[in-house]
């Protein structure tokens, strides 16, 4: 099984965390962090659920889940982005899927479509050494409706100009795959290609 692009596909794009970034147990162990703070605890399973949403979101479930009455999700979120930007020498590349990045750097445009904030999303970048590969980069900070609504792929399109239905979006998230495919783009689920 061999990962690459679609032949009509004249453009990338690609999710950021449990994607291009093998980023999903430092996430746990920072929330885990986050949470021992809080005096409550963490289900892991929110993490696959919530892929591709926005950390506030995250801060959401854990207070209702807890019934942290009081408990501020901005506050929350502070601490866990703080958190997440120490341990950013934990972070490992999905190989597979970066050595799509160099492939076809130069050769076609490529976006990458987050649900991060600007600042993990470019520090993460950077950290795995990609950063100056793509002509655009989608966060939580740029669009108002994240996935799955459509918004943050159909972004990437518009910086990159080229249109929707001639992009390739790579996935690792359910709900980012709804968004890929509500775009009208054609869409590879990275998952089974990913190294365990």
């Amino acid at each position: 099984m061999k990962l690459d692009k679609h032949p009509d596909a004249e453009a990338l794009i690609f999710d950021l965390d449990g994607t291009l970034s093998d980023s999903l147990p430092v996430h746990i162990a920072t929330w885990e962090i986050v949470c021992k703070k809080y005096n409550c605890k963490f289900d892991p399973a929110i993490v696959y659920e919530l892929t591709g949403m926005p950390t506030i979101q995250f801060a959401y479930r854990i207070i209702k889940d807890n019934q942290l009455e009081g408990a501020d999700p901005e506050e929350m979120v502070k601490m866990k982005q703080q958190t997440f930007w120490e341990m950013l020498e934990g972070l490992r590349a999905h190989e597979l899927v970066v050595s799509l990045v160099h492939k076809y750097h130069g050769k076609i445009p490529m976006a990458v479509g987050t649900g991060a904030n600007r600042k993990s999303a470019e520090l993460q970048l950077q950290a795995l050494g990609i950063y100056d590969k793509f002509d655009a980069i989608v966060t939580a900070d740029d669009v108002t409706e994240h996935k799955p609504e459509p918004h943050t792929f159909l972004k990437c399109a518009e910086l990159i100009n080229i249109s929707p239905a001639k992009c390739h979006v790579y996935e690792d998230g359910v709900l980012g795959m709804q968004a890929a495919k509500t775009a009208g783009m054609f869409l590879t689920d990275v998952r089974p290609y990913l190294e365990n």
